[in-house]
């Protein structure tokens, strides 16, 4: 009996811990979300989430270790499609990127990502990353294809997922245009279009 109640104790003890932590995590990210990462602060987070700052130093040793984690989850990694064709392909995970940068939260907050990236190593760590899982459909889609014919050698997959990306991207944060569907499609065409014409050359 003495076992199972202090079993039970512990267990109380755990979720409490995982509540505290989910909460600071929470308002870790919404702070991000306003402000970017020079807007978070353990003096802020503490405050918001009514969790101790010697809680949240005991569970992360230092704030880059809270942005760390708080960031992990950022940009959840694209489905791959399988549509029969390279072109088909692209446009589903074109469409998935687009309406990602126009409604996701992540998008708000990995302009300022890259920015502390190129000053601190552990968020330079962060950002590779998260540019990988975001990333990474483009280049199964494209090995996928290459093995079909669709795709030159030369073709390399980060050209492929640069030719999308770059367009979305510069207009997500540069232009500040719409990212609309003509222009998304105009997007994929043009690098469809692209490797299927080094296809053609190589051959």
């Amino acid at each position: 009996m003495t076992r199972s109640g202090a079993d039970t104790s512990g267990s109380k003890a755990d979720k409490r811990v995982q509540r505290s932590k989910a909460v600071v995590l929470a308002q870790t990210y919404e702070l991000l979300s306003e402000a970017g990462i020079g807007g978070v602060s353990i003096d802020e987070v503490s405050r918001r989430s009514g969790v101790s700052k010697t809680t949240i130093y005991r569970h992360w040793p230092s704030r880059a270790a809270l942005l760390l984690e708080a960031c992990s989850t950022i940009g959840v990694t694209p489905q791959v499609p399988d549509t029969g064709s390279f072109a088909g392909d692209l446009s589903v995970l074109a469409a998935q990127f687009a309406d990602e940068l126009r409604s996701a939260r992540w998008a708000a907050v990995l302009p300022s990502i890259i920015d502390a990236a190129e000053r601190d190593p552990e968020l330079a760590q962060l950002h590779a990353v998260l540019h990988a899982r975001l990333m990474s459909p483009f280049a199964v889609v494209t090995e996928r294809a290459r093995g079909r014919g669709e795709v030159a050698p030369g073709r390399e997959a980060a050209d492929v997922a640069a030719s999308i990306a770059g367009p979305l991207f510069y207009r997500r944060w540069f232009s500040r245009e719409h990212i609309d569907e003509p222009f998304v499609r105009r997007v994929v065409e043009d690098s469809a279009g692209a490797a299927h014409g080094l296809a053609v050359d190589g051959q």
